[in-house]
């Protein structure tokens, strides 16, 4: 399972150079879990930019995965983690959607660095496909 942050989202939409790292689990629906917030916040986002219809086919695109509601007990889960980890109440309702879902969180936002648990960062991505590039061109090239 997945869960992409609203960054994410807006990096996939703009077709950003960082797009890449999110559209295999964008595009996964069956394994896709969309909280309540990143629709907020990419509808917000979008309408601000481009206008309601604009806006509105994100919305519809993204409800293709598995909407997750805010639910009481959702939102005590993110209060604990905000609480403990310091965390925004956006970046906290993500990762306790993630959490209870059994999903990787997907995201470039800089208060996951060095997060524990299943988040993948765009940066950290970027580095390891360039470090596996890296390797491919010292073992192709001839001894």
């Amino acid at each position: 399972m997945n869960v992409v942050d609203s960054s994410g989202w807006l990096e996939y939409f703009a077709g950003t150079p960082d797009a890449e790292h999110f559209a295999a689990p964008i595009e996964d629906f069956a394994n896709l879990v969309v909280p309540v917030i990143s629709l907020y916040e990419v509808f917000k986002r979008i309408l601000q930019q481009r206008g309601e219809g604009s806006a509105l086919q994100a919305i519809a695109f993204m409800q293709q995965g598995q909407v997750a509601e805010l639910t009481a007990s959702l939102s005590l889960s993110a209060a604990r983690i905000s609480a403990h980890e310091k965390l925004p109440m956006a970046d906290s309702i993500m990762l306790a959607t993630a959490r209870a879902h059994g999903a990787t969180l997907w995201t470039q936002d800089s208060d996951f660095q060095d997060f524990p648990g299943r988040c993948e960062s765009a940066d950290e991505n970027r580095q390891r496909v360039e470090n596996e590039r890296v390797l491919h061109e010292r073992h192709s090239q001839p001894s």
